[in-house]
């Protein structure tokens, strides 16, 4: 998939004020200081489409961009250690899984991971509150570009012998590098086919 276009849309705390079409719409979430707004960036080939910020939690919005006039690319709150208050944090954690639980036009979500590090419980949390839920996700290994082919494999390893634990199977994963453009076809293709899918279906 070439990326032609690429433009905000709406920014928002209530799920109801999100865009009425039914585009699909694929979620970006993880860990604040993940380096979700530089990925977002690399797939879109925009230097500056989301925010990015040394200062983690910068996003505490439900952030909507229009892909090629034909998907949204949805940026969502960090999810832990974010510099807010409680009551912030409380607030804006509410208004994402509203946004989880209550967007019908949502295909997928994407929890970005460190791939630099061991599997952390608050992001296993989170994929299993994704599965209880019925809602499908991907994994994206972020910073890939931190570590060597070798260390990438064992890292990935870790992950899945964690999740195997508690999964029956795996759900699917990339690899990414945001400097190095590691993994940026593999994620646009898998959206693409999926949109296609998703455009057989309503044609039937």
């Amino acid at each position: 998939m070439k990326i032609k276009s690429a433009e905000f849309v709406i920014s928002n705390s209530e799920v109801a004020k999100c865009p009425k079409n039914n585009l699909p719409e694929y979620a970006f979430i993880g860990r604040s200081n993940v380096g979700k707004s530089s990925l977002i960036n690399m797939l879109t080939d925009r230097k500056s489409l989301a925010k990015t910020s040394g200062r983690p939690g910068k996003t505490q919005l439900i952030n909507h961009f229009v892909i090629n006039d034909s998907w949204y690319l949805v940026d969502l709150p960090g999810y832990g250690y974010a510099r807010v208050s409680k009551t912030s944090k409380k607030k804006f954690q509410k208004f994402i899984t509203n946004y989880f639980e209550q967007r019908k036009q949502l295909v997928s979500a994407f929890v970005l991971v460190d791939i630099r590090h061991k599997p952390q419980p608050i992001d296993l949390e989170f994929m299993q509150y994704l599965g209880e839920s019925g809602i499908p996700f991907g994994i994206v290994f972020t910073k890939a570009d931190k570590l060597k082919p070798l260390a990438i494999e064992r890292h990935v390893n870790d992950y899945c012998e964690e999740l195997l634990k508690t999964w029956e199977e795996l759900p699917l994963y990339f690899v990414t590098s945001s400097s190095k453009h590691i993994g940026k076809e593999e994620l646009l293709e898998f959206i693409a086919n999926t949109n296609e899918e998703i455009e057989q279906l309503r044609a039937e």
